[in-house]
């Protein structure tokens, strides 16, 4: 079935775009969206902490997992944060970038998925020309296999990746990150361990995942793609195993008190 692309779209993008789609492939502009992987939706919980339901049993979320092994170098540095410009400040930031963040997933959430999705707002704005600067850096994917696809690891995490999909013929996970400024690889331990965490689900529930990428946008437009590769996982992958022991050694020390 051959589709006409109707809805307006900003034209850093497009004006028109054709979509051919059948049962298990959808072609959009360069790039195929295969149906390859059986992926499932689990049911989300955001209460005390974030967990998912995996099974009958609510597994904590990757990010419920880094937050409580934080570092208490992180922690004070955060804490420095907001003691100098204030907490009603810190709070405002945060929340507006989360909000940008979200919307500019959406974005190109909607757009590799081959619908249409326009926000008019200021804020909305802002965040749909930060989608369409990392669309735009995306030509080196052919094949995208599954966007926010829910993924866990036996009983004990499970998350949302944001994309898995092909690069140079490897499968490989993406991390699509909103900032405020932009980071230095040494900044961001973190996206690492939650593709080293999203790496090992995948590949205990489906394929062995060769080589993760985080493309980050900043609101003036400044991108920056870090590339991780398959030595470089299997080291996260390694440290993130010792951060899930970690966690539950601390939950199970709450409980004992």
């Amino acid at each position: 079935m051959s589709l006409i692309w109707t809805q307006i779209i900003p034209l850093i993008i497009c004006t028109q775009m054709k979509i051919n789609i059948d049962d298990k492939k959808i072609t959009l502009g360069d790039f195929d969206f295969i149906k390859k992987y059986p992926y499932k939706d689990l049911d989300r919980n955001d209460e005390d902490i974030r967990t998912y339901t995996v099974g009958n049993k609510k597994v904590p979320s990757v990010t419920t997992i880094l937050s409580t092994t934080q570092s208490k170098e992180k922690k004070d540095g955060l804490r420095k944060w907001k003691d100098k410009v204030g907490e009603k400040e810190a709070a405002r930031i945060t929340n507006e970038a989360a909000t940008r963040g979200t919307e500019m997933h959406y974005v190109i959430e909607k757009y590799l998925n081959g619908q249409g999705y326009l926000n008019l707002t200021d804020k909305g704005a802002t965040a749909r020309n930060m989608a369409h600067v990392i669309l735009q850096n995306m030509s080196d994917i052919k094949i995208v296999y599954g966007t926010e696809v829910h993924l866990h690891y036996e009983q004990l995490w499970a998350g949302t990746c944001d994309l898995v999909c092909e690069t140079d013929g490897l499968l490989t996970i993406g991390d699509f990150k909103q900032s405020n400024k932009m980071k230095k690889e040494e900044w961001i331990t973190d996206y690492y361990y939650q593709l080293a965490a999203y790496s090992l689900a995948h590949a205990y529930q489906f394929d062995d995942v060769k080589r993760c990428i985080i493309l980050m946008c900043t609101p003036n437009l400044e991108f920056k793609k870090f590339v991780v590769d398959e030595k470089i996982l299997n080291k996260y992958q390694d440290l993130w195993m010792l951060k899930v022991k970690n966690y539950y050694d601390i939950v199970e020390k709450n409980v004992e008190l």
